[in-house]
């Protein structure tokens, strides 16, 4: 069987990971880069006795890097150990998507350019005339829509080709610049891969990854040769190339891209949205609307689908106990009964809330707003000293804190990454929201999604204060501008945001057939023990461990073991607390005992120090290998420090309040 290796490349916003989605279907595998924790996507797909392994690279404005996922992907190309590139361009902006080709072309890379957004492309009237850039590139041009899957077996077959001609490439940069070049090539080391010419016009733009790559002597050389040549045209040399390339781009489009003439002039569809949703007025009330109209739905979509999750639960829990009570021992019906499946189950019930949940995240994203944020909250960035950027990580965040985390890898500078990482697990991630609305809807019907969206709020304007103090203690940088390209807005398309859904989902049932099993199972046994203890009593160990740390909590208004218990077996992993509570109260009268524990305002105290305090194991793992153990070490600190005192203020405060 025929076996070959591709890699996606192409800028953010191109469709890139449509493409990759529709090539691979299911076949996927998400992991890490080695060393690093940036997210890696490789998948497989089979097609006429060939089979394709895809590795969907970070998107890429070019070779020339600064963020980490960049260098990730610039070192990739590098490399080699792939047959073929298909770079991903975005047909509605095929000007400036080509820049990437042109120098992969310059890299003497086998390509295949995928015209992506086709449709985006004929909405501004763009008649794109396939062969004739096939025909000046000499590569081949497959058009698609890769998020209704049009075009994607063409490009499949296209991919598996085996006749097609490597190109040989090249851009007259101007006499005195070609002669440079001819100069620079004698100075390359034997040794380097790189095409000569290629490696001589990185030396030349004064890309220092490049540049590294000389001897000192010669580096000296490039510096006065350089130099000389400024000073005598004035004019930089890294800007003289760029122009020379999208000189080229700029005819290609011209020879290739026709405007309908049949088309009115009329203002883009986005741009009309944009002068609304990105208005300096409007737009930071209408995203805080947008984020409450999402946990109305929340609520007003998963509650009547939780309600029935958790009687089917509670049928399954007195069947399974009815029918193991004449064939297992005692103990053993009670492992399976009331440790799993109360404690499993607590938490399955909110599976409803957090598709819901899951759902609205992937229409923003698939819609094009969700990009947006970074935007609607650049200038409140700056003012806390971070690049617009860092907002991206803190919405991921919003659905779990390690791609919030691993999304930093794109912020330039050391200062921002760190600052960002450390109020991500801030941000209330899906983790949090078995929580929110089990407590909520106990103690506050009919006001719960107001009152999990003010969560969220707290969490955000924690983290926006929490880093305003990192800022200004550890960190003097200057903040460079916000430079991002917002891709178009366009009506969601639906199995995607489905599949979105129901993936996130499934993930969160194997967490709980995993992790959580597993704490509850740990939990189980604790309140079993020692033999011959109540069941979930104070005298047992877990209630005993409960008594010890209660003492701690009395202030924030939830002083009972349980309590305790719960919060700090949430360490593995936020569910967790909700399986605790459903293990030791019991699932069917679960709601019943929370409230004998709690009242409207402890329950408030216990959300809020549920929202702060430590993050789980497997966020504080992701972040000692990001910025190292002292930073993980204190942000399990000051997030412990922190919710106790939110937590504390807010039940002190209320409990004055109200006399």
């Amino acid at each position: 069987m025929r076996q070959l290796k591709i890699v996606l490349a192409g800028n953010p916003n191109s469709g890139k990971t449509s493409v990759f989605n529709a090539l691979t279907g299911s076949s996927q595998e998400v992991g890490n880069w080695p060393g690093v924790t940036v997210e890696k996507k490789v998948g497989t797909f089979f097609i006429d006795g060939c089979n394709v392994e895809v590795t969907d690279l970070p998107g890429i404005y070019s070779l020339s890097s600064y963020s980490q996922d960049e260098q990730i992907a610039r070192d990739y190309l590098l490399a080699g150990g792939f047959d073929l590139a298909v770079v991903v361009i975005d047909a509605s902006n095929l000007e400036r998507n080509l820049y990437l080709a042109i120098q992969l072309l310059e890299l003497g890379i086998d390509l295949i350019l995928c015209l992506n957004m086709m449709d985006l492309a004929l909405q501004k009237g763009l008649a794109i005339r396939r062969n004739t850039i096939s025909r000046i590139l000499e590569v081949p041009v497959v058009r698609t829509v890769a998020n209704q899957s049009n075009g994607i077996e063409l490009l499949m077959r296209e991919i598996i080709r085996s006749d097609r001609k490597k190109p040989d490439f090249r851009i007259d940069y101007s006499e005195e610049i070609e002669s440079m070049l001819e100069s620079l090539n004698r100075m390359h080391p034997e040794n380097c891969r790189l095409p000569a010419r290629f490696l001589s016009l990185k030396i030349l733009e004064g890309d220092p990854f490049f540049t590294c790559l000389l001897e000192p002597e010669f580096k000296e050389q490039v510096t006065q040769i350089a130099g000389e040549f400024e000073k005598k045209y004035d004019e930089e040399l890294e800007v003289l190339i760029a122009e020379r390339r999208y000189a080229y781009i700029h005819g290609l489009v011209r020879e290739s891209v026709r405007k309908r003439s049949n088309l009115r002039a009329r203002m883009d569809l986005s741009e009309k949205i944009d002068n609304v949703v990105l208005n300096r007025f409007l737009a930071i009330p209408i995203f805080l609307f947008v984020m409450w109209l999402t946990f109305q739905l929340v609520f007003a979509l998963g509650g009547p689908l939780a309600g029935f999750v958790g009687h089917a639960v509670e049928s399954i829990k007195i069947f399974v106990s009815t029918r193991l009570s004449s064939l297992l021992p005692k103990i053993m019906v009670s492992f399976v009964c009331d440790g799993i499946l109360s404690g499993v189950g607590s938490v399955v019930i909110f599976l409803p809330n957090l598709f819901v949940l899951f759902l609205a995240i992937a229409v923003l994203e698939d819609s094009g707003y969700m990009s947006r944020s970074a935007f609607v909250m650049d200038r409140f960035m700056h003012f806390l000293g971070l690049h617009g950027k860092s907002f991206i990580p803190l919405i991921l965040g919003f659905g779990c804190s390690i791609p919030g985390i691993m999304a930093c890898r794109t912020l330039e500078t050391r200062k921002d990454r760190v600052v960002t990482i450390m109020v991500v697990p801030l941000m209330s991630c899906a983790a949090r929201l078995p929580i929110y609305t089990l407590f909520a809807s106990v103690f506050f019907p009919g006001r719960a999604g107001t009152v999990v969206f003010g969560l969220y709020l707290t969490g955000v304007l924690l983290a926006v204060i929490t880093a305003k103090m990192f800022q200004k203690f550890f960190f003097k940088e200057e903040t460079s501008p916000l430079i991002m390209e917002l891709p178009p807005y366009h009506v969601p398309y639906w199995p995607n945001v489905f599949r979105y859904a129901l993936t996130r989902s499934a993930m969160f049932l194997k967490k709980a057939g995993t992790i959580i099993m597993a704490g509850v199972a740990v939990i189980w046994l604790l309140a079993s023990l020692p033999a011959g203890v109540e069941f979930a009593s104070q005298n047992s160990l877990i209630g005993r461990l409960g008594s010890g740390l209660s003492p701690l909590l009395s202030p924030a208004g939830f002083g009972s073991w349980q309590a305790a218990v719960s919060l700090l077996f949430g360490v593995l992993a936020k569910e967790v607390v909700v399986g605790t509570l459903g293990t030791l109260l019991q699932a069917g009268n679960l709601q019943e005992s929370l409230r004998l524990l709690f009242t409207p305002l402890s329950a408030m105290s216990f959300m809020l120090m549920s929202l702060i305090y430590v993050p789980c194991v497997a966020t504080i793992a992701v972040i000692r290998q990001e910025i190292g153990w002292r930073w993980a070490a204190f942000s399990v600190v000051y997030t412990t420090v922190l919710g106790w005192l939110v937590a504390v203020t807010a039940f002190q405060a209320g409990t004055w309040i109200s006399g």
